[in-house]
């Protein structure tokens, strides 16, 4: 099998190479995004693979189809950016569901942690022997009530450390887990007795722009946001009303609603063109990091174990469990 990966860094390589040696592929890496431009890169190939900053519509679809090849290999468990609708009949599509849950959970509470005691800033202010700790007041966690949004693995996780703070955790899923030891609540309810918040759920229709301004306005003054999943859950313009109407203690960004071109890129000598991304960095109480929350040595050989998996299991004919179907995933 002939594999082509797009959006490659240096460190896809790590476990992605010697990885696909044992199972006989040959894979081929370009830096370039996959897009309407850079599609026809994949002719002569069974499959591409895919990062979350990628996007395959209906009419590459067809073009691949066309070229011959089979599947799209999602190295990631978000499936958004692929027209499955479209895809069905012509192309497989297959994800990884789940890594290590714990990583983004883990990443998610760092974030919550930094973005209330302030440490980033108050790194770059003591390396300065700038020792004032004024503007740096945050608050304890403990017996403090955390909205959980989405309980699959990675929402259970943080559910998990956040009980490790003795915080009183609360949740929404429009699919309650049974099996999972916390109480459930209306996603109202959620938004005005939680005092932080953590977003766990996918990016869906019924989920876009899930943080409005709407529900922004049914939160407690101070409230503490943080969103490691996907931009599109927040609704950016409405976000910054929100802080400039000082209306946040704090918020954490893993992830950006415009973040393609943009994050995994040095774009330091460039002058950035998003002018809500821009306003985002400009308020004290905002940390943006680069959609990095899967990034650990157990998340990213995860990530392409379960890729290859996938791929053999399309070449030797075996059932696909991790495809992705229209109305089933």
């Amino acid at each position: 099998m002939k594999i082509l990966f797009y959006n490659t860094k240096p460190y896809d390589r790590y476990w992605f190479e010697p990885m696909a040696k044992d199972y006989g592929f040959s894979i081929h890496f370009v830096e370039m995004r996959c897009d309407e431009e850079t599609v026809s890169l994949a002719a002569g190939h069974d499959a591409i693979c895919i990062f979350v900053n990628d996007y395959v519509n209906a009419d590459m679809i067809d073009k691949l189809h066309e070229m011959g090849v089979r599947a799209i290999l999602l190295r990631c468990a978000g499936f958004n950016n692929v027209d499955i609708r479209a895809a069905e009949g012509k192309l497989h599509v297959l994800r990884v569901p789940s890594y290590s849950p714990e990583a983004v959970a883990e990443f998610a509470a760092a974030m919550l942690l930094t973005v209330n005691r302030y440490t980033h800033r108050a790194y770059g202010r003591t390396r300065d022997f700038n020792m004032n700790i004024n503007g740096f007041m945050g608050m304890n966690l403990y017996q403090k009530t955390a909205g959980v949004v989405g309980t699959g693995k990675i929402g259970q996780a943080m559910i998990r450390i956040l009980k490790g703070f003795r915080m009183h955790i609360i949740a929404y899923d429009p699919y309650p887990n049974p099996s999972a030891d916390v109480q459930y609540v209306s996603l109202e309810e959620l938004m005005k007795q939680s005092d932080i918040i953590s977003l766990h759920c996918p990016l869906t229709d019924d989920t876009r722009h899930l943080i409005n301004q709407k529900t922004i306005s049914l939160m407690k003054k101070g409230i503490y946001l943080v969103n490691t999943s996907r931009g599109a859950l927040i609704d950016t313009e409405a976000l910054i009303d929100g802080l400039l109407e000082k209306r946040f203690g704090g918020v954490g960004l893993d992830v950006y609603e415009e973040e393609e071109g943009v994050f995994y890129e040095d774009r330091s000598n460039e002058i950035i063109m998003d002018e809500n991304l821009v306003r985002l960095t400009s308020f004290p109480n905002v940390l943006i990091t680069s959609h990095m929350g899967f990034f650990t040595k157990e998340a990213t050989q995860a990530i392409a174990q379960t890729t290859l998996e996938n791929a053999y299991a399309l070449e030797t004919g075996k059932e696909l469990v991790n495809e992705v179907l229209p109305g089933r995933s």
